[in-house]
């Protein structure tokens, strides 16, 4: 039944939103009536109050259906809320409830899109979408897990969320949850439905595909060969670079005698890793068409290229202010409106063996409990371990069914019934082999190509062809969510260490501080072991030589440390441990210019005795050096210009620090000629399928086999990858790349042949004197032609978009919804990681997704940011709340014990037991 509202005595009490604020959301209001007028050009009437419709009840009381007793929640002057609860099932409910009243239309498209359902939302132009991840099957292997392989209490957890969730709709109507509802009904009669507790673990299914590691470098290492030659490939992909960049765990190997990770044991030279043969080149237009067809696939957490990823690091009592160890960590995933995280404490009043939580971070609506934050006793952070969990197979095709050891074995198939809004359904059939679903049947290109793909000799008879299936550690159940709440009662680095052992997928970087003064580190996660092969090309599905073995590489092998000698920790999606480490997690790490800046930073700041602040910490979240412009830069002043406004333009980088600041022309300047010389010296010999939608060359023909010769006759060939997601992004592998050449000023690739009026390009001083000059008009057509109006944030905009209505809805709705821009300093494998792609432009397209200070101990003295606010509602006070904070680096007081909650609350509301 609809749940009963009844009003609270001293709510009037609460404080308002300032003057300001509330005349901004007013005016709002008023555009989005007015968009919601336009697109619907029937007559309909629209008012305010069917904005205001889905605003949630903060004060007062609501009888709440399954709870035990009553429950507190308190928000702050930003919306966050905090719960108190008397047990475990009460404080989940209560959060599924609260999480739908701020955040449900973001829920719903969530649970869609991880189901394959999309369509059912936006109609036919989700179609392909869904298809793709009906042939993944995310939803069937989370209701596996549900079904299989969670313990009981987690279970019980994700049923009390649902609950929570299904309370809050009971009753409503679409425009009384969200107003994205309401601007829906003008196309289709979607209704949403209730909540279940696979839609919250399906969630994890996404976050490990956007984490997934090193599948898009698998295949565009295919795609370079039809334009590049082995050795120029391997140029490309430089191996990482030890000496310069520290690992994360520096000391340690697996011991021959426990036959388990031993922090003080002293490491072998036997590497397990095998070089693979190539026994699948040509599998260019196949690769092709599967890599458009994964950039349909909503990027969920952001791009997937080199330099993204996230920050963390935890420095120990000894070298604090505090005393008592400090914790940072910043996740680099996509902008989001609202943010992808959701900020939350939830409290038991009274800890016991039925009420055991008292946790507070950042979570993800639609998801129970914290996922990355701290307890009363351990706090905790996550980035990226990017190990290589996912491997493509090129399948042979044989009647019925494909072939394995020289055999024919029958595909597994499913049939899948995709319902489409104001359409007819559709029918796919999904096949699988022993390696998993076949995903080239996604693509109408690769239902052809397979049949004409190359291989190399030892490959079976062509008869019917090939298809490109996916092999993927996330799609075997497993207990990440188990995990989650492990983590969140964890007291020590041993049952810490417990829950990391289920944390599954997406493999990831956790750190760890504790109140007894402990920091560490583990490298959690299932990480396939391969038979042979190293994961970097496509490899040969029809013979057991090749694939993986039963048993992931044995989590007490996993490296970690504990207490390091050096004081501190930091993870920023380098390489997790030395080349000597025995088995092979992956070849396709971050270069670690980001993590090396960080272990720069703290040693500077500890050399002689010195100590970290929380201050510091959160300076350095925010430091904006450019590693690539120190090296860059010296070499550029160099070079003779002659050109009177080049020259001019060249000037700024006379003096400069190397900081990307906003207001900063050297900045801009340098960016430009840094993407400038990328284009020159690689992007434009790279094939096509890399290059950006737009960038059109005129090219000799590929040769489909190799290195490209030199012929009279030139085509017009255009670049077909996003922007976002198009080569030579600029990312810290590009960065080794030209540092590894920098010194040979004669190297082929500073060289390019005459194209159309250009002339050739001859050596490096040639190319980098072309790239300033190309940089100098392309930021004037930008910019304007007076450098002293020039700034890097001007350049470097954020735009933040609604999900789904506002970045594919009318106009006038888009504008309505979205907010920006602004203009940020930072960059490319900055610390300060406001990512851009250099070869689709300078605009952000991902960032430090949250940022948080972790005080170990002195709990209400940390401090925490989200890059939008708390609630998902267009036109609240807290939609976007926290964003110009977040730009300017400053960081919000994060209230934690039951007295600092008291005082921070502006708002309560009670959940009553019925």
């Amino acid at each position: 039944m609809p749940a009963n509202t009844t009003a609270s005595s001293g709510s009037s009490d609460a404080k308002k939103p300032g003057r300001k604020k509330g005349r901004r959301a007013r005016l709002f209001v008023i555009v989005l009536v007015l968009a919601l007028v336009a697109g619907v050009g029937y007559g309909a009437f629209w008012s305010v109050s069917t904005v205001r419709a889905s605003y949630p009840q903060t004060t007062g009381s609501i009888e709440l259906k399954g709870l035990t007793g009553n429950v507190d929640v308190k928000r702050d002057s930003y919306g966050i809320p905090q719960i108190y609860a008397d047990s475990d099932s009460d404080l989940f409910r209560a959060q599924g409830f609260v999480q739908a009243q701020d955040r449900f239309w973001e829920m719903d498209v969530r649970r869609h899109m991880t189901s394959g359902r999309l369509s059912e939302m936006f109609g036919s132009g989700q179609v392909e979408t869904d298809s793709f991840l009906r042939t993944l099957g995310w939803r069937k292997v989370a209701q596996e897990e549900y079904d299989t392989k969670l313990d009981e209490d987690t279970k019980k957890n994700l049923q009390a969320y649902a609950e929570g969730v299904n309370a809050y709709l009971d009753g409503k109507d679409g425009e009384d949850i969200s107003v994205e509802y309401a601007a829906l009904g003008l196309t289709n009669d979607y209704k949403p439905t209730e909540w279940t507790p696979v839609d919250s673990v399906a969630w994890l299914k996404a976050m490990a595909w956007d984490l997934r590691g090193n599948m898009q470098d698998e295949i565009d290492r295919s795609l370079m060969t039809s334009r590049l030659s082995e050795k120029q490939i391997e140029d490309l992909y430089p191996d990482y670079p030890y000496a310069k960049n520290k690992p994360i765990v520096r000391q340690g190997a697996v011991s021959p005698v426990t036959g388990k990770f031993d922090p003080e044991a002293e490491p072998s030279d036997n590497i397990g890793s095998n070089t693979p043969e190539g026994a699948t080149a040509g599998l260019n237009t196949q690769l092709s068409a599967l890599s458009e067809t994964l950039d349909e696939i909503p990027a969920l957490l952001g791009p997937n290229g080199s330099g993204i990823g996230s920050n963390s690091w935890v420095v120990s009592g000894e070298y604090t202010t505090t005393g008592k160890p400090l914790l940072a960590n910043d996740p680099h995933l996509a902008p989001q409106l609202p943010s992808l995280w959701y900020q939350m404490g939830l409290h038991c009043r009274v800890p016991s063996e039925t009420c055991q939580y008292d946790t507070a971070g950042y979570t993800f609506s639609g998801m129970p409990g914290v996922i990355i934050g701290h307890n009363a006793d351990i706090a905790w952070g996550f980035t990226n371990l990017g190990a290589d969990v996912t491997d493509l197979f090129l399948e042979k095709v044989s009647g019925e069914g494909y072939q394995y050891d020289g055999k024919t074995e029958p595909f597994v198939t499913r049939e899948e019934t995709i319902k489409v809004a104001g359409g007819r359904s559709r029918q796919i059939t999904v096949r699988e082999t022993n390696n998993g679903p076949v995903v080239s049947d996604r693509s109408s290109e690769l239902e052809k190509v397979g049949k004409k793909a190359p291989v190399t000799n030892d490959a079976p008879d062509r008869a019917d062809g090939y298809v490109v299936a996916l092999k993927w550690t996330a799609l075997s159940a497993g207990r990440s969510m188990d995990a989650v709440f492990e983590l969140n009662r964890a007291k020590d680095f041993t049952s810490f260490r417990a829950a990391a052992k289920h944390f599954e997928v997406p493999s990831q970087n956790l750190i760890y501080a504790d109140t007894k003064g402990n920091i560490g580190y583990q490298a959690p996660g299932t990480i396939p072991v391969r038979i042979n092969g190293d994961g970097r090309l496509p490899t040969p599905g029809w013979t057991s030589d090749y694939g993986w073995k039963k048993e992931p590489v044995p989590f007490d092998e996993l490296p970690y440390e504990y207490n390091p000698e050096r004081g501190y920790i930091v993870t920023a999606n380098q390489a997790v441990i030395d080349e000597k480490y025995p088995h092979l997690l992956t070849k396709d790490w971050g270069y670690g210019a980001r993590s090396q800046r960080i272990n720069d930073l703290i040693e500077s700041k500890t050399k002689g005795g010195g100590k970290i602040s929380t201050d510091d910490m959160q300076k350095m979240q925010m430091d904006n050096q450019s590693v690539i412009a120190a090296k860059l830069v010296p070499e550029l002043l160099k070079i003779n210009i002659s050109d009177k406004n080049v020259r001019e333009a060249q000037k700024l980088l006379e003096n400069w620090d190397y900081s990307q600041e906003p207001d900063s022309a050297a900045a801009a300047y340098f960016n430009g000629v840094w993407r400038n010389i990328l284009k020159l010296a690689f992007g434009n010999k790279l094939p096509k399928e890399l290059r950006a939608e737009g960038d059109c060359l005129n090219v000799p023909p590929a040769s489909g086999t190799g290195p490209v010769d030199e012929q009279d006759r030139l085509v017009r060939e255009c670049g077909q990858r996003a922007p976002d997601a198009a080569q030579p992004d600029g990312g810290d592998r590009w960065y080794e790349v030209v540092e590894s050449i920098l010194e040979d000023k004669d190297n082929e690739w500073w060289k390019a042949p005459v194209r159309g009026r250009e002339e050739a390009i001859d050596g490096r001083d040639q190319l980098f004197a072309r790239a300033m000059e190309d940089a100098r008009w392309e930021l004037t057509a930008e910019l304007g032609k007076d450098i002293t109006t020039w700034s890097w944030g001007r350049l470097h905009q954020l735009t933040l978009r609604n999900q789904t209505l506002g970045t594919e809805g009318p106009g006038l709705l888009q504008r309505a919804l979205n907010r920006g821009p602004w203009h940020l300093g930072g960059g490319e494998a900055a610390v300060n990681a406001t990512g851009w792609n250099a070869a689709g432009g300078y605009d952000v397209i991902w960032v430090p997704s949250m940022r948080m200070v972790v005080n170990v101990g002195d709990w209400d003295k940390s401090r925490w940011i989200n890059l939008t606010g708390a609630s998902g509602h267009a036109f609240s006070a807290h939609y976007t709340d926290q964003t110009d904070k977040w730009v300017d680096g400053e960081l919000l007081d994060w209230s934690f014990s039951s007295n600092a909650v008291g005082q921070s609350t502006v708002d309560t509301l009670t959940l009553k037991k019925p």
